[in-house]
């Protein structure tokens, strides 16, 4: 396939031409390598070939990029970066090590649009599930100002710490789950496969029965005569609540919720102020302005509490009131955290006061994790085992029962 280019030398003269590639990306790649900055490249027919290959990219980049992978894309480039490496070679050596799709589609995207000219913050931009509008923001200040490395030791380690939190929260909770899952197994294998037989067993005995075995038959019976119902209908509520909870009104109800729980109310608030303090200190350190990161940080918030609670301190704070003013809901900041506010921005250093109290948040949250991984796995075995005991003692109950006459009826 031949493609026509324009463009410039290493020498800055306007250069053109053809060149034979089989794609438009290997088009660029070959005029770079020959030193050519190409501005333009097109097939020979004069249709763009730009267009279908942003098309392409656009799409494959469509999934989202991880949290692990974001975190050791940004600790490589600013490694790199700070050597003094070429963006655009910086990128192409991290591509290169990246397995396929997914990350290394997206910056195979970026390296080519930083080479036409765009900067790194607006290539990030073409990818807004990959890159957040906080990304975005850090890397444009950090590259104004000269201090990209920072800003990229600052981005993966705030991928890091979200990551790290994410994954203490699945894992003091993945356990828990899997026992409550295997408990209603088993309690439903019980109910559908063996409890019958006993119920067979109790008929031909005509002996009567304590009420929670009658409950237990009665139950069995439903579950076996009607699960060409039941079944489609818990699924079709399992799903009605997940996208429920994934509506902003579901989750905001949902949200509001958690936060008046009278034991989950306190541990949801310190996490939200957790992320709230690490995203706002973060952006004020890379020296984003006050009115930006609160922006920034309330689009990258989850809870609608939260997000009103921002709305009100962009409002405050234009009008000129200061911050820890304007922030301090003691419905939910605590008032330790707006303390630490107020010194912050007495002494001018409300950044790094604001990672400092993050820190502390989130090692009481990772404190507090631990503490209830321990307890909740005793409290859902013991739960289980009263429900998977109560349902074998309701089935054996009669025997006992009717083994007892048996054995007191020669005394009489």
């Amino acid at each position: 396939m031949s493609f026509t280019y324009e463009g410039f030398d290493i020498a800055g003269k306007a250069v053109s031409g053809a060149i034979e590639a089989s794609a438009h990306a290997e088009a660029i790649e070959s005029l770079r390598r020959r030193g050519i900055f190409a501005v333009q490249v097109q097939e020979d027919s004069g249709r763009a070939a730009g267009a279908p290959n942003a098309k392409r990219f656009t799409r494959a980049s469509s999934g989202k990029v991880t949290l692990r992978e974001l975190s050791q894309f940004f600790r490589q480039l600013s490694i790199l970066v700070a050597t003094k490496t070429p963006l655009v070679q910086a990128l192409e050596a991290i591509e290169k090590q990246s397995p396929d799709g997914g990350l290394r589609t997206v910056l195979s995207d970026v390296r080519l649009r930083v080479e036409q000219g765009e900067t790194f913050s607006s290539a990030l931009a073409a990818h807004p599930r990959a890159f957040d509008p906080i990304c975005r923001s850090m890397i444009a200040a950090g590259e104004s100002a000269g201090l990209l490395d920072q800003m990229l030791k600052s981005l993966a380690a705030l991928a890091r710490q979200r990551m790290n939190v994410r994954r203490s929260v699945v894992g003091a909770l993945t356990y828990p789950g899997i026992l409550i899952t295997v408990s209603f197994g088993v309690v439903i294998v019980l109910l559908v496969s063996v409890l019958p037989q006993f119920s067979e067993l109790f008929d031909s005995l005509q002996t009567p029965l304590p009420p929670t075995t009658q409950f237990l038959i009665a139950l069995s019976e439903i579950l076996r005569g009607y699960w060409f119902a039941i079944a489609p209908g818990a699924i079709v509520l399992i799903t009605a609540i997940v996208l429920w909870l994934k509506s902003d009104s579901g989750w905001a109800i949902f949200d509001a919720f958690l936060l008046k729980t009278p034991r989950f109310g306190p541990v949801r608030r310190s996490f939200a102020q957790a992320g709230l303090t690490r995203l706002l200190g973060t952006l004020l350190e890379s020296r984003v302005n006050l009115l930006d990161a609160l922006r920034l940080t309330r689009e990258s918030l989850t809870s609608a509490a939260y997000i009103n609670l921002l709305l009100r301190c962009e409002a405050a704070v234009e009008k000129g009131q200061p911050l820890a003013e304007s922030i301090g809901d003691p419905n939910l900041i605590s008032p330790s955290v707006k303390e630490a506010i107020a010194s912050g921005e007495r002494s001018g250093q409300i950044g790094p006061v604001l990672i400092q109290v993050a820190d502390f948040l989130d090692e009481d949250n990772d404190q507090f994790l631990k503490i209830l991984s321990a307890l909740i796995e005793p409290i859902v075995l013991t739960i289980m085992g009263v429900l998977v005991g109560g349902v074998a003692i309701s089935m054996f109950l009669p025997m006992f029962d009717l083994a007892a006459n048996a054995g007191g009826g020669p005394a009489q």
